[in-house]
């Protein structure tokens, strides 16, 4: 089985060398691709084509934001991944909108960093904790007087697998919580998305939970 291959776009030197070292020292991962600045990544990332970009959003040259912004359009396949020091609303909700599958905060352990490539690569958009209780206090809150539209089209295990994505659960992390395989979630997963129409867990969410007001007026 070929490995992951990863990018890394960050401009902290010590921090880029640990994130190289972990990753090629760990099967199934490979480093293929490293970059201290966003312009040097827009220009290389499209000609190389790794699985996986890390990209830091505080980056000189050109931020992280506008590096996912610029190349997503170009190279769709590709999975990006905030991986930043910064948990400040606005940041997280541009970077999303920017094309992010995912977004870990940088006090992510590199064992659970690990992990969130492997589950970005594999459709999944996992986020840190902090991270994904934000997206949810952004966008779930709901009034009594409102229906949610889709709330009909999902089957109970299906909402409880989008509950537990909405909170940033990898997808073996809800398959040990519901004590189900990790492929009955996939299947869950990708009927979710097909149900709602969407391709992300972001997307998912966003639809489900709509933003209080939306519908409201």
């Amino acid at each position: 089985m070929n490995p992951i291959r990863v990018a890394i776009v960050e401009d902290v030197e010590e921090y880029r060398n640990a994130l190289q070292y972990v990753l090629n020292s760990t099967p199934g991962f490979e480093c293929v691709l490293t970059y201290s600045n966003g312009l040097k990544a827009l220009e290389d990332i499209p000609k190389h084509l790794p699985d996986v970009v890390l990209v830091d959003l505080n980056i000189p040259g050109i931020n992280g934001i506008e590096v996912m912004r610029q190349l997503k359009p170009k190279v769709p396949k590709i999975q990006f991944m905030v991986l930043t020091v910064s948990d400040d609303d606005e940041k997280i909700f541009a970077a999303l909108s920017a094309g992010a599958n995912g977004y870990l905060l940088k006090s992510t352990m590199p064992n659970e960093i690990l992990e969130a490539v492997q589950d970005v690569y594999n459709g999944g958009s996992p986020m840190s904790a902090t991270i994904a209780r934000k997206v949810v206090d952004a966008f779930r809150n709901p009034t009594p007087q409102m229906h949610n539209p889709y709330e009909e089209l999902l089957t109970q295990r299906e909402k409880e697998v989008l509950a537990l994505l909405a909170k940033g659960k990898l997808y073996k992390q809800i398959a040990d919580e519901l004590h189900i395989s990790l492929e009955t979630v996939k299947s869950h997963c990708h009927n979710i998305y097909d149900k709602l129409h969407v391709k992300t867990r972001t997307e998912a969410i966003i639809k489900y939970y709509p933003p209080a007001g939306n519908g409201g007026h």
